[in-house]
């Protein structure tokens, strides 16, 4: 038997398993031992699992997990918790730049503790018929703007999962959020996400809003977008090009630890 020390961090909800592996001891093939870790009554729970890595040419890299035990793509809110979590060890102090599973990232952390976290350039979107409009932000994400007052009892898990698993998206599956447009301009986007990897709704999904606001872009909403999802608040700030792209996107919001321990695996 094993002990292991984590760390619990969130990101409006959103939350993670944190691991500091700079001496590479975790093994990253064991899909069981994540699941386990990941699992709300068995282990610590999470939506996720990251590895705070050295890097040769970068301040850390971080290694994402889905609650499957399976290295997952380009996690917004879990890369904003590893930012906390690197300045929390003294990897860094307030900027920094680190390697995920899309590539380099750039972040930093403002006067109020919120991570600014810069994204990929994204392409763009593309409408589907009868599904929504869809994006890739690191992840797969698909759109689905909803009528007025629709988010609060509509069930997310079974509207999302038969999307994520429809014959449209079955070979590589795809997140799926559901979007009801403010009744004024000073007030948010509402937000709620299925989560392919977690095959369940999330209380957040970074990559899901800076989807979402770069797909409401075009619906009339200015950088930058404020998003409530059901653990928070988020923005997302971009520059629109004229060729359809999207530049300079950034993810803000708060991330916190929650707690820490040990745990025998």
């Amino acid at each position: 038997m094993t002990t292991l020390t984590f760390h619990k961090y969130q990101g409006t909800g959103n939350d993670f398993v944190m691991l500091d592996d700079r001496a590479r001891q975790f093994d990253e093939h064991n899909h069981a031992l994540v699941r386990h870790l990941c699992d709300r009554r068995l282990g610590v729970g999470a939506d996720g699992l990251v590895l705070l890595r050295n890097h040769p040419e970068f301040d850390f890299e971080m290694v994402y997990f889905n609650a499957d035990g399976y290295v997952g793509s380009m996690c917004g809110n879990g890369s904003r918790c590893t930012v906390a979590f690197a300045k929390q060890l003294g990897v860094i102090q307030d900027k920094v730049r680190f390697q995920a599973a899309d590539g380099p990232h750039d972040a930093h952390i403002d006067a109020d503790g919120l991570v600014h976290l810069r994204m990929h350039d994204v392409l763009g979107q593309q409408e589907i018929e009868d599904h929504g409009v869809f994006l890739d932000t690191g992840s797969p994400h698909l759109v689905r703007f909803m009528p007025s007052s629709s988010l609060v009892d509509l069930n997310v898990f079974a509207e999302g999962r038969a999307i994520r698993y429809s014959d449209l998206f079955r070979e590589k599956g795809t997140n799926v959020n559901f979007v009801e447009a403010p009744a004024a301009a000073d007030q948010p986007w509402q937000v709620r996400t299925y989560e392919r990897g977690v095959e369940d709704e999330t209380m957040s999904c970074g990559t899901g809003v800076t989807a979402v606001a770069l797909a409401a872009s075009r619906r009339g909403a200015s950088s930058p977008v404020h998003l409530r999802t059901r653990g928070g608040d988020l923005r997302v700030s971009f520059e629109p090009r004229p060729d359809g792209t999207f530049t300079n996107v950034y993810l803000i919001g708060p991330a916190r630890r929650v707690y820490g321990g040990t745990i025998d695996v």
